[in-house]
């Protein structure tokens, strides 16, 4: 058996651990920039407030006091779903983090009468210990955990956990849920699933198997398998990731080429870090400028080059020399830029990289490699006042700094500056 723990509306659960006042109100949490809608309380969705709406467009909702509005706060948002999953960890033999705000509970080796019970108190514990409400959803495979999840979720009357345990509960949540609302049926399947009269769950079970693989790929007959009840998805292999990129809209555009290096500095810092993080490197750095395609009456501009390095690496300073040079190769004065970034690809385990024979500088290598762990432990130790120890070409204070967010909370969690004050 699996549990799916699902944090509810986790971005909003986090703002109201610490500002209780917003409990039972409409909050909407933004994207970088204050952009879009990336998450909404209940209140809000039942105001109409779709995901991804611009907030230009409910921005008078908050104006008028009915909706509040927090700008994104992702060091807030990975402190405490840390939190949460630290303490899901402690309660099972098992578990995977399938997102920020989700994870599968594996239930092997647990009595299934004890099974209810745990995942009551895990409801209960996280709420208290950490302030988030979740929702849990048991099943035989991970695609019904998930929708048990969202019965969970959507009726208090479960009290925060729903068990789907018999063949009964299997066929009646299948039946209560459309096609569209599967995991691994998605946007672009689901129509092609309603113009075969697929509507839910339960009508795509009832097709047979050969009908499936004939009219779909794979992955829509292992969705239909494990809505059978039989284990298809195992558990995610930790695969290293083909590229990493840091990019940025900027709150008003740019033109200026000095601060544009700080930016692009960033930018590879950031991914050179993520590199080092995961025990890899990269031997592709590329970099990417937008202008604002919004604009007709502006000149518009979409360069990005390649640079390939000799030999893999993950350090800081040969990460953002080369985002540098490629920065210079496209960078035109002319154009006002909207938005930045940088990618490393070409990815392999640090213990593996290949050297080249015309390697003649694996001594400095080695050094940067050393100074760019020290300048991570800096970066940990001063994490309130950003990054400590940086190159030159870097901006002092935090990555996130230059990025709209008018309606932003404090680091309660991270920084001694912003600790909750108790009066």
């Amino acid at each position: 058996m699996y549990a799916l723990v699902d944090c509810n509306n986790f971005f909003v659960s986090c703002e109201r651990v610490f500002r209780p006042e917003l409990e039972g109100k409409a909050v909407v949490v933004l994207s970088n920039n204050d952009g879009c809608v990336v998450s909404r309380s209940n209140e809000a969705k039942a105001l109409g407030i779709r995901m991804c709406t611009p907030f230009y467009q409910v921005k008078h909702l908050a104006d008028q006091g009915l909706m509040y509005a927090c700008s994104s706060n992702y060091a807030l948002y990975g402190d405490l779903s840390s939190r949460v999953m630290s303490l899901l960890a402690d309660a099972v033999p098992k578990i995977e983090i399938y997102s920020i705000d989700e994870a599968f509970l594996h239930l092997d080796g647990i009595p299934p009468e004890h099974v209810p019970q745990l995942c009551h108190d895990l409801v209960v514990k996280v709420r208290k210990w950490v302030g988030v409400p979740v929702s849990v959803g048991v099943a035989p495979t991970k695609t019904l955990a998930k929708i048990a999840s969202h019965f969970a979720k959507k009726h208090k009357g479960y009290k925060g956990v729903c068990m789907m345990d018999t063949e009964a509960k299997r066929l009646k949540a299948l039946e209560l849920t459309t096609i569209d609302d599967v995991w691994g049926i998605g946007r672009k399947l689901a129509p092609k699933m309603l113009e075969r009269n697929v509507r839910t769950a339960l009508d795509f079970v009832m097709r047979p198997r050969e009908w499936v693989a004939s009219n779909f790929n794979i992955n829509a007959v292992r969705t239909w398998e494990e809505l059978q009840g039989h284990v298809c998805h195992e558990e995610e292999k930790d695969e290293r990731r083909k590229s990493i990129c840091t990019s940025r809209s900027f709150a008003d555009m740019i033109d200026d080429e000095t601060e544009l290096v700080l930016r692009i500095s960033d930018f590879a810092a950031m991914c050179a870090r993520k590199l080092r993080e995961e025990g890899s490197a990269a031997s592709d750095v590329t970099v990417f400028m937008y202008t604002n395609r919004f604009r007709d009456d502006l000149k518009q501009y979409f360069p990005s080059v390649t640079i390939r390095l000799e030999v893999a690496a993950s350090s800081t300073q040969e990460i953002v020399g080369a985002a540098l040079k490629a920065f210079r190769a496209i960078y035109r004065p002319e154009y006002k830029y909207k938005k930045a970034g940088v990618i490393v690809g070409n990815i392999t385990a640090a213990d593996a990289i290949q050297a080249s024979i015309f390697d003649f500088d694996e001594e400095l290598r080695m050094k940067q490699d050393k100074l760019s762990k020290v300048m991570d432990a800096m970066d940990c130790m001063g994490s309130s006042q950003g990054n400590l120890l940086r190159l030159a070409t870097q901006r002092p204070g935090h990555y996130a700094e230059g990025i709209r967010s008018d309606f932003r909370s404090r680091l309660y969690t991270t920084s001694l500056d912003d600790i909750i004050e108790v009066r």
